[in-house]
């Protein structure tokens, strides 16, 4: 049995990763710091799995801790690295915050993978290392522009940092998953978003005001030069992206795949605004959503959505469910709360 350390893994996108690899007879060990997560997620996942993954309290970014943690986990065959910070808006106030934490994580993560002759790492990207595109849908083509924010910059920076390091040590492979707007939540409705403190995102944003825990919703501008003047993005269900990283597992395990760093757009292929997702959340619930129009927000962009074609094809991968689907499941976890 393969074992594959998840970083992060307590977390909304990891968890559910987490339990599509067990789900596939995976070994697992979760290295996670808990200040975005709770240890409760370990229980949710042994009622889904029937499997209790180990689980390391671990801060990536303290590189004594990881070498400790590494040397006695010697067994590890695959990284996925999803631990950083990621609030868009949090990034414009405490740059230096995420560059320590996201960029020193990473770091770690390869110096330890070299160290102890671990050759495959997939990286939790993002679609923000495209800024805001002049032409959409985003390729992986798509020119690499100046971020939009701290947090952006990022994950172009660990891209380039990942290359670099394969440049020089020929044994490693990665998949870099550059992820649009995951939301939803596992059908059990026993894991799902759930951020510490004010949401960042705007789908649990939405289901705590209707749930009554926030007053109102903010739709961060009104005047964007899109359809209905509120930003687009590219909303994709979290266990569509969570199985989307079992494929990029076994694509990596495959010892027949020579390529040594690829990136792919993990989307639906299409865009959809923010009062498209309330109108849409309204009709699938039967809830009213009480929101108000705000500012815009320091380091948001206009308007993105993937183009899938090459994820589709190499991967074989293509997401499934809905954005009616995603509301619908991101309620029902609200509702459990």
């Amino acid at each position: 049995m393969k074992k594959i350390l998840v970083t992060g893994g307590t977390g909304y996108i990891g968890s559910h990763t987490v339990v599509e690899l067990i789900n596939s007879g995976y070994k697992i060990v979760i290295a996670d710091n808990l200040t975005n997560s709770k240890i409760e997620v370990l229980d949710r996942i042994e009622k889904i799995t029937g499997i209790k993954p180990q689980f390391e309290k671990l801060d990536i970014s303290d590189s004594k801790a990881t070498k400790a943690f590494f040397e006695t986990n010697n067994d590890i065959e695959l990284v996925i690295h999803f631990a950083a910070y990621k609030a868009v808006g949090e990034s414009v106030q405490k740059p230096l915050m995420y560059y320590q934490n996201n960029l020193n994580s990473l770091m770690n993560i390869l110096t330890e993978m070299s160290r102890h002759n671990i050759e495959n790492l997939i990286f939790s990207s993002s679609c923000t290392v495209y800024g805001q595109p002049d032409i959409l849908p985003v390729t992986e083509q798509s020119p690499i522009k100046k971020a939009d924010s701290p947090y952006g910059n990022t994950k172009q920076v660990a891209e380039e940092i990942i290359s670099d390091t394969i440049f020089s040590n020929k044994n490693l492979k990665s998949i870099a998953l550059r992820y649009f707007n995951p939301i939803g939540a596992h059908k059990s409705a026993l894991i799902g978003e759930l951020p510490i403190g004010v949401p960042n995102n705007l789908i649990p944003f939405v289901t705590q005001t209707v749930a009554g825990k926030r007053e109102q919703l903010s739709v961060f501008g009104n005047n964007y030069n899109t359809e209905d003047g509120t930003a687009i993005r590219d909303y994709i269900h979290v266990v569509d992206l969570a199985q989307a990283h079992l494929v990029a597992t076994e694509r990596l395990l495959d010892k027949n795949n020579k390529l040594d760093f690829e990136t792919f757009n993990i989307g639906t292929g299409r865009g959809n605004s923010v009062l498209e997702v309330i109108n849409t959340f309204e009709e699938v619930t039967g809830e009213k959503i009480n929101y108000k129009i705000a500012p815009r927000r320091l380091g948001d962009i206009e308007k993105v959505w993937a183009d899938t074609t090459f994820a589709n094809k190499e991967l074989g991968w293509k997401a499934k469910l809905s954005l009616a689907d995603a509301l619908l499941s991101a309620w029902n976890w609200e509702k459990t709360q």
